[in-house]
């Protein structure tokens, strides 16, 4: 039963995991939305989605979501593999945003230290959610499919180098909209991938060996006689 549910082999286990999904990614919006009530300077992506918003007045998770369902439009341009778990990514990260900053709860630290203590346990927060929701084997994010399927491109230049123009790209872009920068975006640009190293060593998670079910795998899943009628 667990090898089901950890390989999605049924439709049962497919929802269990979408549920699952949702939920490390609405409290993944939580961390996110730390690190921009840090008021430090926003982490590059979030620079963007800002910008925009600021920009063309309206909420953020709405420049959100557009933004990165026009990232997952690109990914199916460079025919990286999608999955059910990224469409929820666009979907539900940015309005948990919202649904934070609606409650306001928070109080905006008033000195740049809290302000990094706040931004680092934000990062924490995301490096955690980033791992449950990764265990429900439905796909990676929009960003993350969008890195792999440049870095693809370019095989001569490192991934790293990659992510670097496309993390810089996105804080340009986002600055020139009237984003926030400042010590939090380098902050996010640099501590962010070994916070997330650390969080799954903690937890012994080894992120290259999870299977990513395709949407077209899933749906076998909840089709199998109609895909057994089209082979036929």
């Amino acid at each position: 039963m667990l090898k089901n549910l950890r390989e999605n082999r049924t439709p049962g286990a497919i929802l269990l995991n979408m549920l699952i999904a949702a939920v490390s990614l609405f409290l993944n919006g939580f961390g996110v939305y730390l690190t921009i009530r840090a008021g430090i300077g926003a982490g590059p992506w979030d620079v963007l989605n800002i910008g925009v918003s600021k920009t063309f007045g309206i909420l953020y998770g709405t420049a959100s979501i557009v933004i990165s369902l026009s990232i997952l439009l690109i990914d199916v341009f460079l025919k990286e593999p999608i999955g059910i778990a990224m469409i929820i990514d666009a979907l539900v990260v940015g309005k948990s945003v919202d649904f934070f900053q609606w409650l306001n709860v928070i109080p905006a630290p008033s000195q740049p230290v809290p302000g990094i203590l706040m931004m680092l346990a934000g990062l924490v927060i995301m490096a955690y959610t980033q791992f449950t929701y990764m265990i429900a084997s439905l796909g990676c994010g929009p960003r993350d499919t969008l890195l792999v399927g440049l870095a693809k491109r370019v095989p001569k230049i490192p991934i790293g180098a990659v992510s670097i123009a496309l993390l810089s790209t996105a804080t340009l872009i986002g600055w020139l909209l009237g984003g926030p920068v400042g010590i939090g975006t380098l902050i996010c640009a640099f501590c962010t991938g070994p916070i997330m190293e650390l969080a799954f060593r903690s937890v012994r998670f080894d992120a290259k060996g999870v299977h990513h079910q395709r949407l077209s795998e899933s749906a076998k899943v909840f089709l199998p006689h109609s895909s057994k009628t089209a082979a036929g």
